[in-house]
């Protein structure tokens, strides 16, 4: 057709965090000052997600942006595999997201308004404890419930109504009571330390097996988690289902599950009470939109996985500006010193509760600053291991 608009190129972009690598995608047009930024990111896969979308791109080079459902179905369907796995459908994501991104600028208009305008006037943050520092939250873990309790005042005073935290330790299939006295321990001071009026969520990180999930749950019960999060392995459905079915406390999972379909299951056997599909995961906004259609269906709420990077963020709380089931948005604030370099945001937070006001800027609403992320160039992760005491392999 004379005259479309065409993707001249797919560009990735590598900037060291820390933890991780972050990916930015940059699709580029034949229109001049028009592209669109997407997020790639998957830990320790940095090297499989840069092939991938080298290899997509192959189909989209010469296609029509403007053309997202189009676009996305070619890239899910075509080569004959299906885009479930991790690293294409990280791939597929963030090029998805750059897609829309595109399409507000085309039209001017923030990406939340391209599917029906808000359905709120903020989206209230939550973050790690130690603000998502390895030092704090990713490597050591706190070591006891003292520690717990100084990191949640802390998060408090940083304006945080809400906070994650990992009081789960690494469990082999089956243990005694000094785990679970443990996690009870850490969860009580935290309670005790910021008061009934501060949202609390434990994250298992699917350690546990299904019935030690279950004791984990049962036991953090009393201290009325705002969710209990990835109580056991997300590939064991049934096993989520029932510690959902036993606690009253609202479990969470989806973080690690990419597509509709995989969604599906979970929501057919009624196996928690929040789903977490990660945009730069589950296929970008196009798939995470018909995810959180079928979460409605059920009323089950949605709280996005995204402990990534800036683009991931903001991607997400343009979902969520959009999302009627959307409660609440994952943040990194403090993960690396410099993070605010990267980015130029045009959504606005309020130190005060943590909560964000929508962006009135076209698309995403951000622009990456390639200088800056060239000055953190790729470094391999640091490898993480875990181990039970037996030397058997657990899950980090």
């Amino acid at each position: 057709m004379a005259g479309t608009m065409k993707i001249t190129a797919i560009k990735t972009f590598v900037c060291h965090a820390r933890m991780r690598n972050w990916v930015f995608v940059k699709v580029l047009t034949d229109q001049d000052g028009l592209w669109g930024w997407g997020e790639a990111t998957l830990e320790w896969h940095t090297r499989a997600i840069l092939g991938a979308i080298e290899d997509l791109s192959q189909l989209l080079i010469g296609e029509d942006p403007t053309r997202v459902e189009y676009l996305w179905q070619t890239m899910y369907r075509q080569h004959f595999w299906h885009g479930n796995g991790i690293v294409r459908g990280t791939a597929i994501s963030g090029i998805d997201v750059a897609l829309w991104d595109i399409i507000g600028k085309i039209h001017n208009v923030p990406c939340h308004k391209l599917w029906g305008g808000p359905v709120r006037d903020y989206v209230r943050l939550y973050s790690h404890l130690g603000g998502g520092k390895m030092e704090d939250f990713y490597e050591t873990r706190p070591a006891d419930a003292k520690r717990f309790a100084e990191l949640a005042c802390q998060t408090v005073a940083d304006g945080f109504t809400a906070f994650k935290s990992m009081a789960v330790p690494e469990t082999m299939p089956l243990e005694g009571l000094k785990p679970v006295k443990y996690a009870e321990a850490c969860v009580r001071a935290m309670r005790e330390a910021v008061g009934d009026g501060i949202d609390i969520m434990v994250d298992c990180h699917a350690r546990p097996s299904p019935r030690m999930g279950l004791l984990f749950a049962k036991a953090l019960e009393p201290y009325g988690l705002y969710f209990f999060e990835e109580p056991c392995w997300p590939e064991s459905v049934d096993g989520i289902a029932e510690v959902q079915r036993a606690v009253s406390t609202p479990i969470a999972t989806g973080e690690r599950l990419v597509s509709q379909h995989a969604f599906k299951e979970l929501l057919e056997k009624r196996a928690c009470s929040v789903i977490q599909p990660d945009i730069v995961h589950c296929g970008g906004f196009s798939e995470a939109r018909r995810i959180a259609a079928m979460a409605e269906a059920y009323r089950v709420a949605m709280a996005p996985h995204n402990p990534q990077g800036p683009v991931s963020t903001a991607a997400s709380l343009e979902f969520g500006f959009a999302t009627p089931s959307y409660i609440i948005c994952e943040s990194v604030h403090n993960d690396v010193p410099w993070r605010d370099e990267i980015v130029k945001e045009g959504f606005t937070v309020e130190e005060k509760g943590r909560i964000v006001r929508p962006s009135k800027l076209p698309g995403l609403g951000i622009e990456i600053n390639e200088a800056e992320v060239a000055k953190h160039p790729f470094q391999q992760e640091t490898v993480l291991r875990s181990f039970y005491a037996d030397g058997a392999v657990g899950d980090w």
